[in-house]
């Protein structure tokens, strides 16, 4: 494995907002370097060996907090399992004196979900240790949207000018925004796809486009992230019936056979199969879905050996 003595221009990771492409192709190219260890027999180094991660998650989370446990443990650091339902968060303790304590116990690097968006950023403020932001709230989940980019830049080399689109349910998304910014300082053009309703107003802002028609949409691109529908967000919108945006929005096989090209498929996960996609269509040749689950140890093993290396 060779991997060099560079570093991010950030003590922490918060959002795709403040990397710069630097940063970024240092996380993609660093992660190359960690899907070799991946490939052992024994995938495992002493790169983080003394160091001690907490992963904190205040929401549900499955594939993001196994993804960053496995990364951990594959770079031999210590870890410490952080669960909001077993803790003194129940008893009304705050975020902030929560996570000083932790640290006050020698940890070195927080991982943190937690579904207020900025909490990570309002931490960064107030202490010492390396901080990774798994998911703020609606707002961003940057190591996504590094592994998303990485899968692609796989199969095509580059990101440059490649058409991608973004399908679904971006309102109430985290991966949404920081996919929106990192396919566009990586040269991807982008698109978005979605019931008018599901679509957070500014979004052109981000420079990208708005095509409400899947067909038309679907024609333009040449991959495709499809959003889970997030039913547990949507407290104060009444959604039309789950068949109605199967109907309209659900990625078919037989709407892909239409168009008549290949198209690579993504998606963040967890799936609702046969709502936001069809089981065919994720289980298809050119679907990159497991790919981006193997990607994404990789992409954290890379964040977390570049921000444990500004303390050595």
């Amino acid at each position: 494995m060779k991997v060099g003595p560079h570093r991010l221009s950030s003590p922490h990771l918060l959002g795709i907002r403040e990397m710069s492409v630097r940063d970024m192709e240092l996380v993609l190219e660093t992660a190359d370097s960690f899907k070799e260890v991946l490939a052992r027999p024994i995938a495992k180094v002493p790169s983080l060996q003394g160091i001690t991660v907490a992963n904190m998650f205040f929401e549900n989370s499955t594939r993001t907090r196994v993804s960053f446990e496995l990364a951990e443990k594959r770079l031999s650091a210590d870890v410490i399992q952080f669960s909001a339902q077993n803790s003194s968060a129940t008893k009304g303790e705050s975020l902030l004196d929560m996570v000083q304590n932790i640290i006050h116990m020698r940890v070195d690097m927080v991982v943190l979900r937690h579904p207020h968006p900025g909490a990570v950023h309002f931490l960064a403020q107030k202490i010492k240790a390396h901080l990774i932001n798994a998911g703020d709230g609606t707002h961003e989940h940057p190591t996504q949207a590094l592994l998303d980019a990485y899968s692609l830049r796989e199969k095509w080399g580059n990101l440059k000018n490649r058409r991608i689109l973004i399908l679904g349910d971006v309102l109430h998304s985290r991966v949404a925004l920081s996919s929106i910014l990192c396919l566009r300082k990586l040269g991807a053009k982008v698109k978005i796809c979605a019931p008018l309703f599901l679509i957070p107003p500014g979004i052109q802002q981000l420079d990208v486009e708005v095509e409400p028609r899947l067909e038309k949409a679907l024609s333009w691109c040449e991959a495709v992230n499809v959003l889970r529908l997030q039913h547990e967000r949507q407290r104060s919108l009444v959604l039309p019936s789950l068949r109605e945006y199967a109907m309209y929005y659900g990625l078919k096989r037989a709407m892909l056979e239409k168009i008549g090209k290949t198209i690579l498929i993504l998606h963040p996960g967890p799936i609702n199969r046969g709502i936001e996609i069809e089981t065919e269509v994720a289980d298809a040749p050119q679907s990159l879905i497991l790919r981006q689950v193997e990607n994404g140890v990789a992409i954290r093993m890379a964040v977390l050996y570049l921000l444990s290396s500004a303390s050595r």
